[in-house]
């Protein structure tokens, strides 16, 4: 960014702006990266001073971050506005205009807010003149960010998709998916395409199974109930989150690092996924809700206990899903998703597994001839050793892991594991941007290489529309509990089949 810009906050009096965006704008306001200042303009219905706003601000951060926002208070303001009330909205277009360097800098609109004020709020800016801009502009350009949930499902949104190019260009959109600023995750394209020595294993002749699992030990969060309960695992977490995750280590090489190659490879990759039918969700889903269990030694209670949730619920907070890549690289290798609360601990992980190598020559058991060991193997009775798996750890810490077999001393053949590891924070010796401070960075930056197209949020729901239709028909798995505290119901286990391992615990 070469000139300085104004962030625009709809639903700044939100837990998102003071846990995460607050920080985050704090931490870039010391960016070397931004030659140029920013203002923050929060926007919401309630009346509030700048004082008043910048305070609540300052009194959320940890005492750590307060004097990096405190050089960036001065430039934080507070405007009262809603977009159904078309005066307001004019306000607001003024008292942008009366700041530093007013109508002629460029103008980020965060949209903070419940996604069914999405649309109103951008017609509302786009009425007041507030999103116009000349094609091609570097200095005063108008761009347009979006939290998620984008649709609750297929046809929402298609809708909105729709909605928002009446007012837009796809250029001005910046769909946000807080996990693609993770470092780990953005390292997987550094990872995969400049490492000579997996590039080339990275496919369905080396590659046995991919797993993806997202699991968190906190419930239904204060407040969140009544949303939870509409949405459910597979909507707040399964169709954005894990599938991005899916794509970026799934995806054949872009061309460039150009945004629009790198987003074009992984739509390409969405669309690939084979979109299940009811059958197909029968056998390769599980879903569950928690019940009342213990975690970290404190007893909790269930989900149908929880507030907001309705009696009668059958909203999963748990779901397992097995699918799989139709496309020349992966054709036949299962990508198990994983994603649930309370469980025993929270973290988020890939782990790429090996096929075994085409003869058992080590830890044979005793006492077996070689022909017996010849059918063992075949009928699945005995499983080879999975030696060799790549864990791509994404939180809580960023490393990467890769285990192999040694042998162990002594004078008999007996291969025991082993494990290369790399930690981000002890290689570096600083913890890694947070996520929204570099997608904030990026978008005043223009670049959308981390953002979501149009066509990749409808790819996915493509994909998730038809797991929660095999959910809604005849014979559909019914919903399973497991007791919180514990790694899911056992059921989930079916998915791995014959040979092919079991759930990472992390």
């Amino acid at each position: 960014m070469t000139s300085p810009a104004q962030i625009v906050v709809f639903g700044a009096t939100g837990d998102l702006m003071h846990r995460k965006l607050a920080p985050a704008l704090a931490r870039l306001a010391g960016d070397p990266a931004l030659r140029e200042p920013f203002s923050v303009i929060g926007v919401a219905r309630s009346e509030r001073s700048d004082e008043a706003f910048r305070a609540s601000l300052r009194d959320a951060l940890a005492p750590s971050a307060r004097d990096a926002f405190d050089a960036l208070a001065p430039r934080v303001h507070y405007q009262r506005a809603d977009a159904s009330q078309p005066g307001s909205m004019r306000a607001l277009r003024d008292r942008l205009d009366a700041l530093a360097d007013g109508a002629q800098i460029g103008r980020l609109f965060y949209l903070s807010l419940a996604p069914r004020l999405f649309g109103a709020t951008v017609a509302a800016l786009s009425a007041e003149g507030l999103l116009d801009m000349r094609e091609g502009e570097r200095t005063a350009w108008r761009r347009v960010l979006v939290e998620k949930p984008f649709g609750h499902d297929l046809a929402s949104a298609q809708t909105l998709n729709r909605d928002l190019h009446e007012m837009l260009s796809e250029e001005q959109i910046y769909r946000i998916d807080h996990y693609l600023g993770k470092e780990t995750v953005q390292n997987l394209l550094g990872f995969r395409f400049h490492n000579a020595i997996f590039e080339p294993l990275w496919n369905r002749h080396h590659v046995e199974l991919v797993q993806i699992t997202v699991a968190e030990s906190i419930g239904v969060e204060a407040g969140r109930g009544a949303y939870y309960d509409g949405a459910g695992a597979v909507r707040d977490m399964v169709q954005n989150h894990m599938l991005q995750l899916l794509a970026l280590v799934a995806m054949e090489p872009p061309a460039t690092l150009h945004p629009e190659a790198v987003r074009g490879e992984k739509v390409q990759l969405l669309r690939a996924l084979h979109v299940p039918d009811p059958h197909d969700v029968a056998v390769d889903s599980v879903r569950a809700r928690y019940a009342p269990g213990t975690v970290d030694g404190t007893a909790v209670k269930g989900y149908l206990d929880e507030d907001g949730v309705a009696a009668d619920s059958t909203t999963e907070t748990y779901a397992a899903l097995r699918f799989e890549v139709g496309n020349w690289r992966w054709t036949g290798v299962p990508f198990l998703l994983r994603h649930g609360k309370r469980m025993p601990k929270r973290f988020t992980e890939i782990q790429v597994q090996f096929r075994t190598p085409p003869v058992q020559l080590f830890n044979r058991p005793d006492g077996v001839s070689d022909a017996e060991l010849r059918r063992m193997l075949r009928d699945g009775s005995l499983c080879d050793l999975r030696p060799n798996v790549l864990t791509l750890a994404i939180q809580p810490h960023e490393a990467i892991r890769l285990s192999f077999g040694v042998k162990r001393p002594g004078s008999a053949m007996v291969m025991a594991p082993a494990t290369l590891a790399f930690d981000y924070r002890d290689h570096f010796g600083a913890e890694s941007p947070e996520a929204y401070e570099r997608l904030l960075l990026d978008a005043l930056r223009g670049d959308q290489t981390l953002f979501l197209r149009a066509d990749e949020i409808e790819a996915a729901w493509h994909v998730i529309d038809g797991v929660l239709a095999g959910w809604r028909a005849d014979g559909a798995p019914p919903v399973l509990e497991y007791p919180a505290g514990s790694w899911g119901p056992p059921d989930a286990d079916r998915l791995f089949r014959g040979c092919e391992g079991s759930w990472s615990r992390g």
